[in-house]
């Protein structure tokens, strides 16, 4: 009987894996063979499971020991003669920002300062940081204030961006303009439905106020049982160790060992008269207490397109005012996608144009003056309100971060990989920060692995390379990866393949939704493997779709791996393992059959 070859060895090798990865050498002799008693034929084959595990180890592809962080452990070092570690060539991991540099010697614990951390800001990055440092032993505060909006006063609780004025309620707001969409295509599936069904303005706003009330509340709790100290006040630097905190019955004086800027942004306003007097932004919008009606958002940003987006779903008005590229930072081909499918919807975009003054009339309603930027011709239009979406400015000027010393680049703080700022003992996590991905999981797993780092002898770094994300606009769109036109721009056009086609979901065939703008492509490697270095998608559930592909992509994935999985049917996710045309070949990427 040959146990390599049969099932048990399957079961009989896991149970010795701990054995015949021990770094002791004579450890595999001692554990398993250490009875005369054993049968031959376990003795054999267990001679064949080393052996086997022995070449693993010593091939070229070898894969070093990982610590519990993911830092190369000790015996990570190639070969026998215990050299340095084979290059690392993964394409989509920044392995020299995790681990290659040194890491900081870390924060002590106690000592006569007043906390060993405090956090000030108490949004995803802020307050992950501090609930980890917390459960690694450090004594930690957590200082959170959110200054009234200028035009209307608007303020909410503890979570920051993404709980109050972000991420839940655009998704909220998003999913029901499409609750809206579904149900007038419900009549084509069968269903009776109302010609009277209406959206509620004022209902929505309370449903989706009441869920955020209830984060806010879970958030406090959850601080208030990890022994998070949590400090409603604005914090400002006295110098490198000390903060001074303005609360509501005055001020308070704290130090620390250690401190970590988690401040975050808010939207900006234009410099034009009437724009702060009259304007609102995504700070105000998701509580805005009346039906905002026919809106003019001013920005092509992803926050501008979705809220212009659900405005539409839920029957405002919305146009769009677009002072250069739409989405910019995304691939250019997939954001001209995404805007020529909101115009088939009815949502108008004014092209190359800036505003210049807002004035209020006396009927209420708001007159814009704009101009376009290449032509020089002005006009106006009227407009029940007007949304500036044109950027976030981080949240330095009230921090006195020059009393600490910290250096400060276009409002942002510049880090290392190691979310260190200039000064030894300050740290600096998530939208703050300068020249990183601005979303909210980003922020939250930086923030951990800062207070890991710090106080849990960790090692691991947060790598910025190839984050997956999502525009929910009517027709959502995904990516991860580089778009076509950095990858052109590292690579060269020669050495870049592009897969695409256009694809028919399912769901659109009964109701006959438009199918136009469904798209999605692969931007890989022309030669060799075909490594894939980005996948973008239009449809609909976007995000669900890529965050499984963002997993591949990071793991290394190739276009012959892409091509070779079963997809599962009739899904829109299926698509990417449909791809089989490149632009190069001039091919028609329009399916014809959606079953062969």
């Amino acid at each position: 009987m040959n146990l390599c070859n049969s099932r048990f060895s399957v079961t009989f090798g896991r149970q010795c894996s701990t054995i015949l990865t021990s770094p002791s050498a004579g450890i595999l002799q001692n554990r398993c063979s250490l009875t005369t008693k054993v049968p031959n034929w376990i003795s054999s084959s267990l001679s064949c499971v080393q052996q086997t595990f022995q070449r693993t180890m010593n091939s070229t592809g070898q894969r070093g020991s990982r610590d519990s962080t993911g830092a190369p452990g000790a015996g990570a070092s190639g070969g026998s003669g215990g050299g340095a570690p084979p290059p690392f060539q993964h394409p989509h991991c920044d392995r020299n920002a995790m681990y290659a540099q040194p890491v900081r010697k870390m924060s002590t614990k106690g000592g006569s300062y007043d906390y060993d951390l405090i956090v000030i800001g108490g949004g995803s990055a802020g307050l992950a940081c501090a609930k980890e440092a917390v459960l690694n032993g450090a004594r930690v505060a957590c200082l959170d204030y959110v200054k009234p909006t200028p035009t209307l006063g608007t303020k909410w609780g503890v979570g920051g961006t993404c709980v109050n004025v972000g991420c839940i309620p655009k998704k909220l707001m998003h999913q029901a303009s499409l609750l809206g969409e579904a149900v007038h295509e419900a009549a084509a599936y069968g269903w009776n439905v109302d010609d009277k069904i209406k959206p509620d303005w004022n209902k929505l706003v309370q449903s989706v106020q009441n869920h955020i009330k209830s984060v806010n509340w879970v958030t406090r709790v959850d601080l208030r049982d990890k022994k998070v100290e949590y400090i409603n006040g604005l914090g400002s630097f006295v110098d490198s160790h000390t903060l001074l905190a303005k609360i509501k019955s005055g001020e308070r004086t704290i130090t620390a060992q250690t401190f970590v800027i988690a401040v975050g942004g808010r939207p900006r306003y234009p410099d034009i008269p009437g724009a702060v007097e009259y304007g609102i932004t995504s700070d105000d919008l998701f509580s805005l207490e009346r039906e905002p009606g026919k809106t003019l958002v001013v920005g092509a940003g992803y926050i501008g397109l979705e809220c212009a987006g659900f405005l539409k779903g839920l029957g405002y008005e919305p146009t769009v005012m677009v002072r250069s590229i739409v989405l910019r930072g995304f691939d250019q081909q997939m954001a001209e996608l995404v805007a020529a499918s909101m115009e088939e919807r009815g949502i108008p975009f004014l092209r190359k144009s800036v505003p210049l003054s807002v004035e209020k009339q006396d009927d209420g309603k708001l007159l814009v003056k704009y101009k376009n930027v290449e032509t020089g011709e002005e006009a106006e239009d009227v407009f029940d309100t007007v949304l500036w979406a044109i950027g976030r400015k981080g949240l330095v000027d009230d921090l006195n971060l020059p009393n600490a010393g910290v250096t400060v680049q276009k409002d942002k703080i510049p880090v290392d990989s190691q979310e260190a700022t200039n000064v030894a003992n300050i740290y600096a996590v998530g939208d703050i920060i300068y020249g990183k991905p601005e979303l909210t999981p980003v922020a939250v797993l930086a923030g951990r692995l800062l207070a890991r780092r710090l106080y849990g002898g960790a090692t691991q770094r947060m790598d910025y390379k190839d984050v997956a994300t999502t525009v929910f606009t009517p027709l959502e769109y995904a990516c991860v990866g580089l778009s076509e036109e950095d990858a052109v721009k590292e690579y060269g056009a020669d050495e870049i393949e592009v897969f695409h086609g256009y694809y028919k979901p399912t769901e659109f065939f009964i109701p006959q939704k438009s199918v136009r703008y469904c798209y999605l492509k692969a931007v890989a490697e022309r030669h060799g493997d075909q490594r894939v270095y980005g996948l973008h998608y239009i449809g609909p559930v976007a995000g669900e779709v890529i965050q499984g592909f963002a997993a591949a992509l990071k793991s290394g994935l190739t276009i012959n791996t892409l091509i070779n999985t079963v997809g599962i049917h009739p899904t829109t996710a299926e698509e990417f393992t449909r791809l089989a045309i490149t632009k190069r070949s001039g091919l028609d990427p329009t399916p014809a059959s959606c079953c062969s």
